[in-house]
């Protein structure tokens, strides 16, 4: 925990604090820490471990199964390419593999001026809009891979202003 700074130690102690009442609190705090950091690394899961006394293989279990939990920051822009059957029937993995040309990253990696990360994901429960994409929770609908390019370039255009 010596990463850790005594603010975020004091933070992370508080949002533990709020939930321990609780019969199961571990997905409440895990989630309380994501919103408020973007991610759940290994320092964070062991104070968690300490305070709670959940062992750590569990706390990284939840973290590492449940795709909305990150260990390592996100970028400012999430895009998330469903791959869900509807949506990979409809040529979702092109998709992915143009944002992946474009950015110049896999999937699951952030660029390094951190401004995207790109996921995929398992249903976004929007099968009739198909391919869908989520850029940080909005969907965009029917994507196909000639949208890529602009998508990324209106982002960054967003960013420039």
């Amino acid at each position: 925990m010596a990463h850790l700074q005594a603010h975020a130690v004091k933070q992370i102690t508080e949002i533990c604090e709020r939930y321990k009442n609780e019969r199961t609190p571990l997905m409440m705090i895990l989630s309380d820490i994501q919103k408020e950091y973007g991610y759940v690394p290994l320092e964070v899961q062991e104070l968690v471990s300490t305070l709670t006394g959940v062992p750590v293989s569990e706390i990284y279990g939840v973290v590492t199964f449940y795709s909305f939990f990150s260990l390592t920051p996100k970028g400012k822009y999430v895009i998330g390419v469903c791959l869900g059957t509807a949506c990979y029937v409809k040529g979702a993995q092109l998709v992915v593999d143009k944002f992946a040309e474009i950015l110049g990253i896999q999937a699951g990696e952030t660029t390094e001026d951190g401004l995207f990360t790109l996921d995929v994901l398992r249903c976004v429960g929007a099968c009739a809009l198909a391919p869908a994409v989520s850029i940080n929770g909005k969907i965009y609908p029917a994507v196909g891979v000639d949208q890529c390019a602009k998508i990324v370039n209106d982002l960054r255009e967003k960013e420039a202003e």
